[in-house]
């Protein structure tokens, strides 16, 4: 018990004192997963809407596999992705392998299917009146659909924070993709699994309450969005 006690007390003085590798773990945790969850909802919130919206051959096909890609072991994306980054991978002239940009890309993989599929079931949850009464008054296709984010605005909202509460809280990406280089690539997931084998316990800890106070705030926002 006394040695929790004074890993506590010592992880908590790293945190209060911005220890420079917490502060670098954190900072890259957090601008690669912000610049992660931005680009993926580029691509996801239209590719959810078109989804939500469609009635087309395959569409359950397609709602099987954002379903099964959500459920994915982060290891087997990091996996699939190191293969075209490494050296003898299609991608491998580019020299993104350990960089914060693998990490990235690696993110916005592990992030679309879960902001796409929150954005479908937004779609599926709004008033369906929305579409043809836009129409109707004279709106044109895009402003009709514009009409209808504005109404599932807070589901929008709920998949992009669901999305980046599972992209930062990831360690196998960032292990296989950013290659855990202090100063560079380390994250704080990566530096906890890292310093704790090493029996830097307090560190660990440290990182872990940093990310334990990230997801809360996540999940406290989640909760304020669900309860419009």
């Amino acid at each position: 018990m006394d040695f929790l006690i004074e890993s506590l007390r010592s992880a908590l003085g790293l945190v209060f004192t911005a220890d420079p590798d917490v502060v670098h773990a954190v900072w890259t945790s957090l601008y690669t997963s912000v610049t992660a969850i931005i680009f993926s909802a580029v691509v996801a919130i239209p590719a959810g809407v078109g989804i939500g919206l469609g009635r087309f051959p395959g569409r359950r096909a397609i709602l099987t596999g954002l379903n099964t890609m959500m459920a994915l072991p982060t290891v087997v994306i990091g996996l699939v992705l190191f293969g075209f980054f490494s050296r003898q991978g299609p991608l491998g002239s580019l020299g993104l392998l350990f960089t914060p940009m693998a990490l990235i890309v690696g993110q916005m993989v592990l992030a679309w299917p879960i902001v796409a599929n929150y954005t479908v079931a937004a779609v599926a949850g709004a008033d369906p009146r929305i579409m043809p009464t836009a129409l109707t008054l004279g709106a044109g296709r895009m402003r009709a659909v514009w009409q209808l984010l504005l109404e599932i605005r807070f589901g929008i909202i709920a998949a992009i924070v669901a999305g980046f509460g599972r992209v930062i809280a990831e360690v196998g990406v960032a292990m296989m993709l950013g290659g855990n280089i202090r100063g560079y690539t380390r994250t704080m997931t990566t530096a906890i699994a890292l310093e704790t084998s090493k029996g830097e316990f307090a560190f660990g800890l440290a990182l872990g309450i940093v990310l334990i106070t990230v997801a809360l705030m996540v999940n406290l926002f989640l909760n304020l969005l669900q309860q419009h």
